[in-house]
């Protein structure tokens, strides 16, 4: 994730995304067998890895020891991390940060962001509301919060909070990358109309810039009916170690997923989410709402 404007009063909410495809993007340098910590074990009973460390994460770690309470530098430190899936040591790296700098906004994001992607969702709540308590102008605070309340299945909350992140958006592509969860929450909360008019924001001469949005900007396409499933969906990688295609195909795959599954098709939702979970970057949003989706219909859970 590259926040070259961590430390400004805002962030956009198009580095957000593009810092989650920049964390999925590292992994694709390693090789296939490199294997680094232990992180989690997936809500499906999978165990779920880390890379090791690279240069990145020896020199802001360095840097870090030469002035351990200087916040910008634990970030950049937590961010190493996390480019390298080392989430539970981004988390730790995050919370020696706020002990020296308890009100500090921006590793209170970092830390509830990372929090989200090891499934700890309650922990990543707390420490988004506390982000978008001390600045309410922190876009990144509400629209990592919505995804905490959305994958615990508070799916009105998560509208709540992606309406906030919506309001604060400050280009097309944050426009667009809000208005799709927003949209899928309130569809998720059996809220049509509300829903509907979410996608009425988003005209068809509407573009984007950062090509990351272009996975969300293609499902908007498939909700309006614009773009035919087939059109919107990329093909499955041969490789899971192309962890830039299989970025693009677990966002859309769980995006059409989640589409046929409030549309009452759950067959197909259960067949697009299981073949997003087969790949390897379960730091994807995609990947985390497909595994929660299945772990949830195993349950009986709705």
């Amino acid at each position: 994730m590259k926040f070259a404007h961590a430390m400004s009063r805002r962030l956009s909410l198009a580095a957000v995304t593009l810092a989650l495809a920049s964390t999925v993007f590292a992994a694709a340098k390693a090789a296939p067998t490199e294997r680094g910590p232990f992180e989690l074990t997936s809500k499906l009973g999978r165990k779920l890895y880390a890379l090791p460390d690279d240069a990145a994460i020896a020199q802001a770690r360095k840097k870090l020891a030469a002035d351990p309470k200087d916040p910008k530098l634990a970030l950049a430190l937590s961010l190493a991390e996390a480019n390298r899936k080392q989430y539970r040591e981004a988390i730790a790296t995050d919370t020696k940060g706020l002990a020296a700098s308890p009100n500090n906004v921006f590793l209170l994001i970092e830390r509830g962001h990372r929090e989200v992607g090891l499934r700890e969702f309650a922990a990543a709540q707390r420490d988004l509301q506390r982000a978008a308590s001390l600045d309410a102008r922190q876009s990144g605070a509400f629209y990592h919060l919505g995804l905490a309340y959305y994958f615990q299945g508070q799916f009105r909350e998560a509208a709540a909070s992606f309406r906030k992140a919506l309001a604060l958006a400050r280009t097309d592509d944050d426009k667009i990358d809000c208005s799709n969860w927003l949209y899928v929450s309130l569809r998720r909360a059996n809220e049509p109309q509300e829903a509907a008019a979410v996608l009425k924001r988003i005209s068809p001469q509407m573009t984007n810039k950062e090509p990351h949005i272009a996975f969300y900007l293609r499902l908007i396409r498939l909700y309006q009916g614009a773009m035919p499933e087939q059109e919107v969906l990329p093909p499955k990688p041969a490789n899971s170690h192309d962890v830039e295609a299989e970025l693009a195909y677990d966002t859309v795959a769980y995006g059409v997923g989640n589409w046929h599954l409030y549309n009452h098709d759950p067959r197909r939702a259960v067949e697009l989410f299981k073949s997003v979970v087969s790949g390897d970057a379960w730091n994807a949003w995609g990947f985390v709402g497909s595994e929660v989706e299945l772990a949830r219909m195993q349950s009986g859970r709705k």
